[in-house]
């Protein structure tokens, strides 16, 4: 929540375009005790968030929603895909992918019923890749750290 909160209050250079820093709990909350508990806690925190900002049933409650509902069944399926070669970098980059494409899809469906939203694809992607391999990369050091403490112990 505190996570959620906090990037409110970042000013962003585009609307729509968000670091998704509340993104690494649910990485880590999958990673450690698996995919329900990563819904329950990205659910509510879409619902809390919402709450705490005065935003909920506006239309960025629904846009963040419908981003948490794809990127939680991405990484639903592709939790499956080998560990070795699929880590919470690539797992956060396929969620954040999912998330842009779960909020266009909306946005094109219900906001701005013209194909021109497609021409945001590029900005978007670029965003997710970027926030996506940041994000990964902190859950993955977070976890680390946390493994290194549970070692020396």
């Amino acid at each position: 929540m505190v996570l959620t909160v906090a990037e409110a209050a970042i000013p962003l250079p585009l609307p729509g375009v968000k670091p998704g820093l509340a993104n690494i709990v649910t990485l880590i909350v999958l990673a450690r005790w698996g995919w329900r508990d990563a819904v329950w806690v990205a659910l509510l925190r879409v619902l809390a968030g919402s709450l705490l900002l005065g935003q909920l049933f506006a239309p960025g409650f629904f846009l963040s929603l419908s981003g948490a509902v794809a990127s939680l069944a991405t990484l639903g399926l592709a939790m499956h895909l080998p560990r070795r070669w699929f880590g919470p970098v690539s797992l956060s980059v396929f969620a954040a992918f999912a998330h842009i494409g779960g909020q266009l899809a909306l946005a094109r469906l219900w906001l701005v019923p013209h194909d021109g939203v497609f021409y945001l694809v590029p900005l978007f992607a670029a965003a997710a890749t970027l926030f996506g391999l940041v994000n990964g990369l902190v859950a993955a050091k977070l976890m680390q750290g946390r493994v290194a403490d549970r070692i020396s112990k």
